[in-house]
């Protein structure tokens, strides 16, 4: 079995000349970007106000976008209501769809592939472009191919264009898989694709040993979306938990570092707020929604 240590040399090697972004010009004409602020409702699901209601909330409290989760889409479009109705009910508000959470274990064979076609189809009926693409379902008991998630990756891609809407390499920092941003970029190597695209995380690039300076290595075309959340300083990095996330700012998280590296990417960059916390569940959603709005706002102002 390959150590970690090997595998991010491999990976480093492998990944350099795809995503290194070109510094052959002498005088580099500056980036734009554009900043979007979405609410992922998982910051809102423990209050359990229900899709539309969430829909609500993230209008009300300013966001431009919010970032769905699969199974509540599901379960509301199978309860009678239709894809049209619940399109036009967001477009109403104002909202982009920006991102969808889901788990199809798209990397196990057929079954898995088909699930996420099918939850690709349900979300671009509603106007959404984007869905996360996870290791989910990969045994922990045999060592992970990159090479082989790459190529799946690829055909996974060509899925997206079929459907609209385009699947996002996620990594989670406490998976046993897929772990680590340096697996995710290696991956996106092998696809080899124009639109490969990497979701990453601050708690997840903490919490799996990442590190930040890795996003200097990233072009603006390779992160879209970005869940923006903290980590706090007294749990040590191993024992922490997704519920443990706090408001971006309110940890120890060089957040002045990170958004200037987004920012100097250049292109679309979605900041989705996600956080697990039990007690901002135990706030009143609209509150918490605000507060963390206006706590990305500022931290987005106060870069160059």
């Amino acid at each position: 079995m390959i150590s970690r240590r090997k595998l991010f040399k491999t990976a480093g090697l492998a990944t350099a000349a795809a995503v290194l972004p070109d510094i052959a010009l002498s005088n580099p004409q500056k980036k734009e970007t554009d900043f979007r602020f979405c609410l992922n409702t998982s910051t809102i699901s423990g209050q359990k106000p229900g899709l539309l209601k969430y829909i609500d909330i993230a209008a009300e409290a300013g966001y431009s976008g919010v970032e769905l989760w699969v199974r509540d889409v599901k379960q509301h479009l199978e309860s009678g209501n239709s894809a049209q109705s619940l399109q036009k009910y967001i477009a109403e508000r104002g909202l982009l769809v920006e991102n969808a959470i889901g788990f199809a274990p798209w990397l196990t064979g057929e079954q898995g592939f088909g699930q996420m076609k099918s939850e690709m189809e349900m979300m671009g009926s509603i106007g959404c472009k984007r869905i996360a693409a996870p290791a989910s379902g990969v045994p922990h008991d045999k060592p992970f191919d990159l090479t082989e998630a790459g190529h799946k990756y690829k055909e996974l891609i060509e899925l997206g264009r079929q459907t609209g809407v385009m699947p996002i390499l996620e990594f989670w920092g406490a998976s046993k898989t897929l772990f680590h941003i340096g697996q995710a970029m290696m991956i996106a190597a092998f696809a080899n694709d124009p639109d490969a695209k990497i979701l990453a995380d601050v708690y997840h690039m903490f919490r799996g040993n990442s590190g930040y300076d890795t996003l200097k290595m990233l072009n603006g075309n390779v992160i879209e979306v970005f869940h923006i959340n903290d980590f706090v300083a007294f749990i040590p990095r191993e024992e922490q938990k997704d519920g443990d996330r706090v408001y971006p700012g309110d940890g120890a998280a060089p957040m002045k570092q990170i958004l200037t590296d987004l920012k100097n990417m250049g292109g679309i960059k979605v900041l989705s707020l996600e956080l697990f916390n039990e007690t901002y569940w135990k706030q009143d959603p609209l509150l918490v929604a605000r507060a963390g709005l206006e706590k990305m706002k500022k931290l987005v102002s106060q870069i160059a």
